[in-house]
């Protein structure tokens, strides 16, 4: 309950800042031209976000290009709009009120008559006015090109891990590593589809999944499912949920996934045996919970679903959240994946961005003592603009550190 009050409020506040936005570019510009550019702009923007606002998926009726431009408007291009056309609007209603002022009390200086403008020459004043009323849209509308071409492409990236714990027999042995799909978000079909294509071409040992197989919304879930059982691993698949597969009903996913016959590990684990050695797969159930609770029961999960461990077997804990991996560390678990973060979504450049503003990990490979971990941004999208974190499969080799060093 709080989370839905939590974005209403965020919803209502953007709301208000496009209609304070409006004022401040109606404000900053004199031309009818321009206003009205302006105004239909900014009556797309509401239109957009109400039509969102009326439920938690992307809604189907509104085309992609005017809801990606919705999201940059106002997760990005409102905040520079408001830095800049902000100050500039104050300054122009302080000369306002201050040329009023003058005015009523009857001391406004003497000044030669401004060179008046034709109908068809803007001042320089209006000129500049009209840029920073326009220039933020332009923006938007860029970006907005750039953000649907990214959501046509994804890479696979590949990793060959030396792992001291590997026993020989399954040297060599491969996992095609999906995550974040966001079925019914802004990543289209033909893209998922292609996704699977390119799974399946890998011809993986196994293929692990780390959640946020739907977007939000359950209608999506059978086209999910379709996505998932197309997928082709020699020795078999699972996955594991993630935040955005629980946020409508997450008894009703968890029920329907495993009705379809897919592989679901709820705190719970799976054997599977490759070239004659068991393997066991660990899955983590998803748990909401703020950062110091989410530690501390994460490490509670791994624990106790590592109870179930098989000494004979070789392990790979599958956690949708990355943090997981602290963990997993103290158990010495050898690899976990993981996925969640998007890459850190918004990045400067492989240090620094939004991913270590928000994790610990954030993106590829992480190892401490014996145990490493894979984190890949995912191959869907949520939010429409990647910056530094392309959508991704992650491909992954395993070698014997006993026989290759």
């Amino acid at each position: 309950m709080f989370w839905l009050w939590f974005w209403f409020f965020i919803n209502i506040l953007m709301i208000l800042s496009d209609v304070a936005w409006w004022v401040v570019a109606m404000r900053l510009t004199n031309r009818r031209l321009w206003r009205v550019l302006v105004s239909v702009f900014i009556g797309g923007q509401l239109a957009a976000h109400v039509s969102a606002m009326a439920g938690s998926e992307w809604p189907s009726h509104v085309p992609k290009a005017v809801l990606v431009s919705a999201v940059v408007w106002h997760y990005g291009a409102l905040g520079l709009a408001f830095t800049v056309l902000l100050p500039l609007g104050i300054m122009r209603a302080w000369a306002w009120m201050t040329r009023r002022i003058a005015r009523v009390r009857g001391v406004q200086r003497n000044r030669p008559p401004a060179a008046a403008a034709s109908a068809n020459s803007p001042t320089r004043r209006e000129f500049i006015g009209a840029i920073a009323a326009l220039a933020p849209p332009l923006f938007t509308v860029g970006l907005t090109g750039v953000a649907l071409a990214q959501l046509s492409h994804f890479r696979v990236r590949r990793f060959t891990l030396s792992i001291r714990t590997l026993p020989r027999a399954l040297d060599g042995i491969t996992i095609a590593h999906v995550t974040d799909m966001h079925v019914g978000g802004v990543t289209s079909a033909r893209v998922l589809r292609e996704m699977v294509n390119a799974t399946n071409a890998l011809r993986a040992d196994l293929v692990l999944l780390t959640g946020d197989l739907i977007n939000y919304e359950l209608a999506e879930l059978s086209e999910g499912i379709a996505l998932v059982k197309a997928m082709e691993g020699r020795y078999g698949l699972w996955t594991i949920e993630g935040n955005h597969d629980l946020a409508v009903d997450g008894g009703e996913f968890e029920r329907r996934v495993k009705a379809a016959g897919v592989p679901l590990l709820l705190d719970e684990s799976a054997v599977t045996n490759i070239r004659g050695y068991p393997v066991q797969i660990f899955g983590l159930r998803w748990l909401d919970g703020g950062a110091g609770q989410r530690d501390r029961v994460t490490g509670m999960q791994v624990r106790d679903v590592l109870k179930q461990r098989h000494p004979d077997a070789f392990p790979v804990l599958l956690a949708h959240h990355p943090h997981a991996f602290d963990a997993a560390v103290k158990a010495d678990v050898p690899l976990t994946l993981a996925g969640h973060t998007h890459g850190g979504q918004f990045m400067l450049d492989s240090q620094h961005g939004l991913g270590p503003a928000l994790f610990r990990y954030w993106s590829g490979l992480y190892a401490r003592g014996r145990s490493q971990m894979i984190i890949s941004n995912g191959v869907g999208n949520w939010l429409p603009i990647r910056i530094n974190a392309p959508a991704e499969i992650v491909h992954i080799t395993l070698r014997c550190a006993g026989i290759h060093g």
